[in-house]
């Protein structure tokens, strides 16, 4: 009797120790229902009735390609609606369940439940952009877009008009033409460059190549067969008050290397401390020499003139008895550029002119009141003859 009831308080013991570990795998499992439990449960909020067909166990592919193990039928129409098109979730346990509409839920087209009052049509208008000048071909262009309500009517929105541009034609083609700044020639220094009053240089002179036809201001078939009755030399566009010698070529001999040196000790010796523009108004003086009747045909006939006559040749430098020598090596540089420049033309100085005299500002020259004075530039003051420059 007492053995049996040490037993039946043994049991106890066991039965309680077991017991909540039971009670909590149970709130597990109904915390966690299965496959079946969530087809229920679906079928149960959806207000289905179907019998044996709660659920569907087969594999059924979804929109994404992942591959569901269980489909669930909803026969709502609005949950149906909600659910159409194959959606589908994946279960806590792993598994992947479909969802899918029992019946094909006709919807209102989107076209019809749009208010198009309110949200416009759906026709983009491009407003054109006037294209920006020095453009090329690749060229993307801003363009600026803006919904509008689309009319069909029958008016007249665009006619084509004859265009008014008769005396335009180099003025519209040079908008389009994309203007490349000028390559740095062969002798020709940047800050030289800005005195250039000339882009196409006297044929013979071989330092400078001759520059490409502008097509934006003349057709092709101009810049080939336009007559050129200058032959390619440089000939200076004097202005009416200058004398008529003025406006011929200079001889061939020029471009020589001798000839070149003398024009270049010239500026050195008479005008190296003058700006760029001053030399090249001693050099233009020198080469109106040239041209004149009256003086040597040489440039080294011209700055030499009565080198023998002591104070009394045409440039002191020449005839002062000191013997020239040259310590500048850049100074020499920029005059040996300035002669060239100035020697093919490329540098005309119209306040200049055909000037054949000039004398420095600090002295008054007995000569300076018998010639018509032109200007100043720097400390020289440039005079031209009268009587036609033949005295």
């Amino acid at each position: 009797m007492r053995k049996s009831k040490k037993v039946r308080r043994k049991f106890r013991l066991s039965l309680a120790a077991w017991h909540a570990p039971a009670i909590i795998g149970l709130a597990i499992f109904l915390g966690f229902p299965s496959v079946a439990a969530y087809a229920d449960l679906a079928t149960f909020l959806s207000g289905i009735n179907r019998g044996g067909e709660r659920w569907r166990m087969y594999l059924t592919q979804s929109p994404a390609g992942s591959v569901h193990d269980v489909e669930m039928v909803f026969s709502d129409p609005i949950t149906a609606g909600a659910l159409d098109g194959g959606a589908g979730i994946t279960l806590p346990d792993g598994s992947r369940v479909a969802l899918t509409a029992e019946t094909k839920h006709q919807g209102t087209p989107d076209e019809d439940r749009v208010t198009r009052k309110l949200k416009k049509g759906r026709i983009v208008a491009v407003t054109p952009v006037t294209p920006p000048k020095d453009f090329t071909a690749g060229s993307i262009l801003q363009r600026t877009s803006a919904l509008m309500e689309p009319t069909f009517d029958s008016q007249e929105k665009m006619i084509f008009a004859k265009p008014k541009i008769k005396g335009k034609e180099i003025e519209i083609a040079t908008a389009f033409y994309r203007k490349r700044p000028p390559k740095p020639e062969p002798g020709l220094s940047p800050m030289l460059a800005k005195l250039v009053t000339n882009e196409k240089p006297d044929i013979l002179a071989t330092a400078y190549v001759r520059p490409e036809p502008d097509y934006a201001r003349e057709s092709p078939f101009d810049s080939i067969l336009r007559e050129d009755s200058n032959g390619g030399r440089f000939i200076p566009d004097i202005s009416p008050d200058d004398h008529a010698w003025a406006a011929t070529p200079l001889p061939p001999g020029v471009f020589s290397k001798e000839e070149q040196t003398c024009l270049a000790e010239g500026i050195y010796f008479e005008a190296r401390s003058e700006p760029l523009k001053g030399q090249a108004a001693v050099a233009q003086v020198i080469l109106n020499r040239v041209r004149n009747p009256t003086y040597p045909k040489t440039i080294c006939g011209v700055v030499y003139q009565n080198k023998a006559w002591r104070n009394r040749c045409q440039f002191s430098f020449a005839c002062d008895m000191i013997r020239d020598l040259i310590y500048s090596r850049s100074h020499w540089k920029t005059a040996k550029e300035v002669a060239m420049a100035v020697t093919a033309g490329k540098i005309w100085l119209p306040e200049v002119g055909s000037a054949t005299h000039y004398h420095a500002t600090y002295v008054k020259p007995a000569w300076a009141k018998t010639m018509k004075r032109v200007g100043q530039i720097g400390l020289h003051i440039f005079y031209r003859t009268y009587g036609g420059g033949w005295s």
